[in-house]
């Protein structure tokens, strides 16, 4: 047995001298010091990077399009009133997406931002509020009880094979839309008492148009624009009667805009969020082109998230007569989907690689401080011995 223990002894690489041997010295205690602090710092720096998850990025063609598109907006308009905002949705043929699931909110504000009454939830895309809350009503008496029950409704000339009665103020817009008339006069029409009412604040306060509407995975776009919007032979028009097109100023801030879930972490900015556009004078049309670059994050968990990070472009001119510009007034969004998907990835460093990393650390530093201290030693010593040296001559 004591001889396995003197084999052993034998491969023993790393022999230690006698303690009568070593010699300790000043630099050599301050290399030591320094060597040691040094280590510590690369240390701390290590472990920071193995318990940080590292992201990877890489990009293929996206195959997923079975997923919906979710818009989510956010946007202030201070010179326009949410009664006469509208809010429309095209696919890229230029047709009206049909069964869009969408939660839209309404809210009236000062010019300044601050609310001015509760949101109201918009029911219809491409629908306006405005003298919907008048309507004919007649006093039935039932059982000696008064029933109140829709009327018939003048049309004021327009009634038509589609519209025979005109119970409210819309009956009455649409039944002029149909023969092409104007109106010049709402005063008049009793449907539109409440109209009257709200003309009065279209240009005396602003609206806030806040929530998400979910659409189809192609290119498409929408917009948020004056008046109630309608087709006439496949065209996308929006009514603005009483008014002229002319007399929207259609300044605007949009406090966010993205699409699909938020994206984690401060390192990914939508380009959108804070944007504000000054109209110099109304009857201005602005028009935002986007570019959607499908996105994915894998968490360490496995976890996936699909959402979508874009780029965007700007552009704003006047559209009037005079002008010779064609468009309305209005905020456009013009989006196309980019067929190739990046996707980012969360890992973690393995902990074979710190262990690496730190011996690394620590062999490395022990032996540049050896090497170091050895030849600052050498060299103190040469230098003594041609100091004596010279003393002795």
């Amino acid at each position: 047995m004591s001889h396995l223990w003197e084999r052993l002894r034998e491969l023993d690489a790393y022999p230690k001298p006698i303690e009568d041997f070593r010699i300790k010295t000043m630099i050599g205690g301050s290399v030591t010091i320094i060597s040691t602090v040094i280590m510590v710092v690369l240390f701390i720096s290590e472990l920071s990077d193995f318990l940080t998850p590292k992201l990877t990025e890489e990009l293929f063609v996206d195959t997923s399009r079975s997923h919906k598109l979710r818009i989510n907006i956010d946007i202030e308009f201070p010179r326009v009133a949410c009664s006469f905002l509208s809010l429309d949705a095209m696919d890229s043929s230029g047709e009206h997406q049909s069964s869009i699931e969408h939660n839209i909110f309404k809210r009236r504000v000062d010019a300044e931002g601050l609310p001015l009454s509760e949101p109201e939830r918009t029911i219809n895309l491409g629908d306006s509020s405005i003298g919907k809350n008048s309507s004919i009503v007649q006093e039935v008496k039932q059982n000696d009880t008064a029933v109140a029950v829709e009327a018939c409704g003048s049309c004021y000339g327009a009634e038509n094979k589609q519209i025979k009665c005109c119970n409210t103020c819309e009956d009455v817009k649409e039944a002029y839309r149909i023969r092409g008339w104007a109106i010049q006069n709402p005063e008049s029409i009793q449907q539109c008492k409440g109209m009257v009412e709200d003309m009065k604040k279209v240009f005396n306060e602003g609206c806030q148009i806040y929530g998400y509407m979910e659409v189809n995975r192609v290119s498409g776009s929408f917009h948020i624009a004056p008046g109630k919007s309608f087709s006439i032979s496949h065209v996308h028009v929006h009514d603005v009667q009483p008014y002229s097109s002319s007399q929207f100023n259609m300044t605007h801030r949009i406090r966010s805009l993205t699409f699909g879930d938020p994206i984690p972490g401060k390192a990914f900015t939508n380009p959108m969020d804070g944007v504000e556009g000054v109209a110099p004078e109304e009857s201005m049309m602005f028009q935002y082109y986007l570019k959607i670059v499908p996105t994915m994050f894998e968490n360490i968990d496995k976890s996936v998230l699909h959402t979508n990070q874009f780029s965007t472009t700007r552009h704003q001119k006047a559209v009037s007569m005079m002008s010779g510009e064609s468009g309305m007034p209005g905020v456009f969004f013009s989006y196309e989907i980019s067929p190739i998907m990046i996707k980012f990835t969360h890992k973690q460093k393995s902990f074979g690689h710190f262990a690496t990393g730190v011996c690394a650390i620590i062999g490395g530093i022990f032996t540049v401080a050896g090497l170091l201290d050895s030849t600052i030693y050498k060299s103190e010593k040469l230098l003594k011995q041609k100091l004596d040296i010279g003393k002795q001559g």
